[in-house]
């Protein structure tokens, strides 16, 4: 499986929203991007997707950006992917199969539908507020590190 760079950025930019959610500021593009140095004009594009799909609500003006909709803990990993992933959860076609259909029958059903929902099993256990506890200990652990 591969999850595009569209992907990382948006799991990135919902764990610096959701870092800052505990502040109640709202979270600009400006400052994720500089923040984790992606292109503002990509992240827009990637934020707009994770609006559209009603993950992140924004407010304009000044002091404006981008809030979760809900708690960290309610949104999945699935639900920020299946908001701006095109590919990655469309089905395996079987093409060229034809003059072997039980074979195709064979993959499709032991493997290609297996690999698709322990996938989606998996991005459903995980969440925003996971992504963000670990990556607040990798920090601690990090800081620590380097102060001994």
């Amino acid at each position: 499986m591969r999850i595009s760079a569209k992907g990382r950025y948006a799991l990135s930019a919902l764990i610096e929203v959701a870092r800052q959610t505990y502040s109640g500021d709202p979270v600009s593009v400006n400052s994720i991007s500089e923040k984790l140095g992606i292109s503002k004009i990509f992240l827009e594009q990637t934020v707009a997707q994770l609006k559209k799909s009603d993950i992140l609500n924004s407010t304009k003006g000044k002091g404006g950006g981008y809030r979760l909709t809900r708690e960290a803990s309610k949104i999945t990993i699935r639900d920020a992917l299946f908001a701006v992933e095109t590919t990655l959860f469309e089905k395996t076609e079987l093409t060229g199969m034809e003059r072997a259909p039980a074979n195709a029958a064979a993959m499709e059903q032991l493997i290609f539908n297996r690999l698709d929902k322990a996938v989606d099993d998996c991005l459903l256990r995980i969440t925003v507020q996971d992504l963000l506890d670990f990556s607040i200990q990798q920090t601690t652990d990090q800081a620590f590190m380097l102060n001994m």
